[in-house]
């Protein structure tokens, strides 16, 4: 059974979901192919043979730079018919998602997402559902299948090897552009939230933009993204694509920690498939303690600092 891995990319480099994406087709035991659209960095090829590709289809049109999502389920339709895969993995994710939908109609193919675990004997699947409160399995029947595979839902890992770059060229009309980009805004900073292992959050507990130093040294220390609650990206006090939660950006991280958030059922929506939640907050009675791991009450303003030392001096 043969399995293509649709392959993202971004200021050309591979996105961390997609190496777990080419991770979990590796695990399925078949012949793996990536496929790469867009402008991208050299090094990157020789990354996706470490985790697992053996064969590696580049369509080199600087139109793909951008998310076409139309020509982008083409390319892979195309990609999934030359290449007689059965299966198609993706990551999960605001591009891959409704790019997959696309592909498994046009090939006819069984279709899920928010994939949580390797498919069982006869092809069930385990899907994260209700935002992350529960799961579902779905059998898929069709000869093809496309996957869509939920963050962390596979280890990113080195698995050895090399793989053969292969120029792939498809073409597209102007149906398949047939949405125009006006703008773009960019996430900024060195750890992006959407694939951060580590997410340090506030909320309104931090009392204005002013105080967000000490949080931001936290997460300099843990080497990870900051996010904020909603109310805090409403008035301005963070830029909102930090804003986390049910409207906001959904994260998955192996540790959550939330600082001076109440914990609203829309923030709780975005945060709840995380590994670890820590949840520091003076209120004893926040409802963010009913879904944390650990808990610390106390005020902020003191509890940050001394956590941040105390890692300083584990490191």
């Amino acid at each position: 059974m043969a399995t293509l891995v649709f392959v993202e990319v971004s200021d050309g480099k591979v996105r961390k979901t997609s190496l777990e994406a080419l991770a979990y087709a590796h695990q399925m035991g078949s012949g793996v192919t990536a496929i790469v659209m867009g402008t991208v960095s050299a090094s990157e090829f020789e990354t996706l043979g470490k985790y697992g590709a053996q064969k590696v289809l580049h369509v080199a049109d600087a139109r793909l730079d951008h998310p076409a999502i139309q020509a982008y389920a083409t390319v892979l339709t195309k990609a999934m018919q030359d290449e007689n895969a059965d299966v198609l993995v993706l990551a999960n994710s605001s591009l891959g998602t409704p790019a997959a939908a696309k592909v498994a109609i046009k090939t006819n193919a069984s279709f899920a997402s928010n994939v949580v675990e390797l498919p069982a004997p006869g092809f069930v699947v385990k899907r994260s559902i209700y935002t992350g409160k529960a799961f579902s399995f779905v059998e898929l029947k069709n000869q093809k299948k496309v996957i869509a595979i939920k963050k962390n839902a596979a280890e990113a890992k080195e698995v050895g090897g090399s793989a053969q770059i292969v120029a792939y060229s498809v073409a597209l009309s102007d149906s398949d552009f047939n949405t125009k980009i006006t703008g773009t805004e960019k996430a900024t900073g060195d750890i992006l939230l959407p694939e951060a292992e580590i997410v340090v959050s506030g909320g309104r507990g931090m009392k204005g933009p002013e105080h967000w130093g000490i949080l931001e040294e936290l997460a300099k220390t843990l080497r990870a993204a900051t996010g904020c609650s909603k109310p805090v990206s409403d008035m301005h006090w963070r830029p909102h694509h930090e804003h986390v939660g049910q409207t906001g950006v959904k994260v998955a991280p192996q540790l959550y920690i939330a600082i001076g958030i109440s914990g609203a059922i829309q923030h709780l929506a975005g945060v709840n498939s995380s590994k670890c939640i820590v949840v520091i907050n003076k209120d004893a009675d926040a409802p963010f303690f009913k879904a944390a791991d650990y808990g610390i009450v106390g005020d902020a303003f003191d509890v940050i600092p001394k956590l941040t030392e105390a890692i300083k001096a584990m490191k």
